[in-house]
């Protein structure tokens, strides 16, 4: 229902642009006047006046759908003791509510064998309070209606006939799309600085369990130790002083990330390198969209992949030529991302290199260089701010990886930097944290948000370290 509404939004405004622009054009030509604006932007105008209002409608609308759904069904006049409810009470009964509310108007005849015992277990209340939502989400659905068609409708026929000669709307229509502007960039740093502290105010709890240097400096990694901590419990720091220890999950991290970066620098510069200086344009629009169809599969496709093929292919060749490989070895899962990773810096760095100005390359042939030399001498150091950029992206990319990981590499920390041998990262570990029923005043599950942390501060650095380089360089070539 909400993308239908959502799609019919967008034919309404798509429609009012010509709407507004031809409403202009024939004022223009009817009485031969100038108009106060180019056509468009009245198109422009009627896009906004019609989209924005009916999007920050719908927005709130969402946001709050929960709390004017409960309000609506949970009334105290069907539990009366409602406010001594605990949350996981309120959940619970909730979620039963919602069950019901997709059963409680299907004739009897219909039902299953488990939707009559839902039925027959449910008191009344809760059978009241199920009709009841099921009569909010059709009331819910023809707000929607309402919001994404007919109050369009009605905005842009009204706002449509202040359109005269007169009316110089480039100004008010340029205001606010850089506003709109602002305040996504504002959202941006928003959410990243609330992404921040979250992690900051998880991270903090669970470093009142376990010591801030045991985590960072201890070399075992043995999560089980944290048995279940209810809320509010002590416990013994000595029990959990060797139970989280980052070190091996960082150098499992840094070791399938090197292979990847092995795997996907080298290819990926040669393949851009060759389709920016050498390759036909014909080569290159075959060439180029193959390469990229790899950033398209997604990622759970190349951990099957290293998984069930790469990495039985790599144990039974070591075994061939006498090298003990493991079947989950950080060499698997690094060669699969290394894959993944290649059209991240070959478009990339393809897109840089073709940027390099060709006064350059004429400057370089003209003193009597080759290709090569051009290439090597004056195309990628005036190319290699971007480069480095792409570079970044691939490493990140690495480093946060998942999928991959999860399913290719060990769920065992190992402190090795053997690409043959088993290894953990710190993402496998973070899935492994928040899988199962364990709540989240346990370390056993705040320790997901100190590693989380710990990532942030490396892709940190990573930028830090990019960005002084890009600026070195970017001086030099300027």
């Amino acid at each position: 229902m909400i993308y239908i509404a959502l799609l019919i939004l967008f034919v309404v405004s798509y429609s009012f642009y010509y709407f507004g622009k031809s409403r202009a054009l024939k004022i223009k030509f009817a009485g031969n006047q100038k108009l106060a604006s180019l056509p468009d932007y009245y198109g422009y105008f009627l896009v906004l006046i019609v989209f924005l209002p009916s999007l920050v409608i719908w927005f709130i609308l969402l946001l709050y759908k929960s709390n004017f759904q409960e309000l609506y069904v949970m009334s105290p006049s069907l539990f009366p003791d409602i406010a001594q409810w605990s949350d996981a009470k309120f959940g619970l009964i909730m979620n039963k509510i919602s069950n019901l509310a997709l059963i409680v108007n299907i004739p009897e005849a219909d039902l299953l064998k488990g939707q009559i015992s839902l039925l027959n277990m449910s008191s009344e209340s809760e059978l009241i309070a199920a009709k009841n939502l099921a009569s909010f989400d059709n009331i819910y659905g023809w707000s929607i209606v309402i919001v994404f068609i007919l109050l369009p409708i009605i905005l842009g026929l009204s706002v449509s006939r202040f359109i005269n000669q007169k009316l110089n709307v480039q100004p008010i229509v340029e205001k606010i799309i850089i506003n709109i502007i602002r305040f996504s960039s504002v959202v941006a740093i928003l959410v990243t600085f609330g992404i921040f502290f979250s992690l900051i105010f998880e991270a903090i709890k669970f470093f009142q369990y376990v010591n801030f240097a045991d985590f960072f400096f201890n070399t075992a990694w043995n999560p089980n130790r944290a048995w279940v901590i209810s809320s509010g419990e002590t416990v013994d720091p000595e029990i959990l002083k060797d139970a989280f220890g980052w070190v091996p999950l960082l150098t499992g991290t840094l070791l399938v990330g090197s292979v990847a970066m092995f795997v996907a620098i080298p290819l990926g510069l040669a393949s851009a390198i060759y389709l920016a200086e050498y390759a036909s344009n014909r080569v290159r629009d075959i060439a180029k969209p193959v390469i990229e169809i790899l950033a398209g599969i997604p990622t759970v496709v190349y951990g099957f992949f290293a998984a069930l093929t790469l990495a039985p292919m790599l144990k039974r060749f070591g075994d061939s030529m006498g090298i003990d490989i493991s079947a989950e070895s950080a060499l698997a899962a690094g060669l699969a991302m290394g894959v993944m990773i290649i059209p991240f810096v070959s478009s990339l760095s393809d897109d840089v290199i073709r940027s390099v100005p060709n006064s350059l390359r004429d400057g370089s042939y003209a003193l009597g260089a080759t290709k090569s030399e051009t290439i090597k001498k004056v195309i990628l150091p005036a190319a290699l701010p971007g480069i480095m950029g792409s570079f970044l992206l691939a490493i990140s990319r690495a480093i946060g990886e998942t999928m991959i990981v999860v399913m290719a590499a060990s769920l065992r920390a190992n402190l090795t930097f053997n690409p043959l041998e088993p290894a953990t990262t710190i993402t496998t570990q973070i899935v492994t944290a928040l899988i199962g029923d364990v709540e989240f005043e346990n370390p056993k599950t705040l320790v997901a948000f100190a590693l989380g942390l710990s990532l942030f501060v490396m892709t940190l650095i990573l930028n830090i370290i990019a960005i002084t380089i890009v600026r070195k360089y970017r001086e030099k070539y300027d």
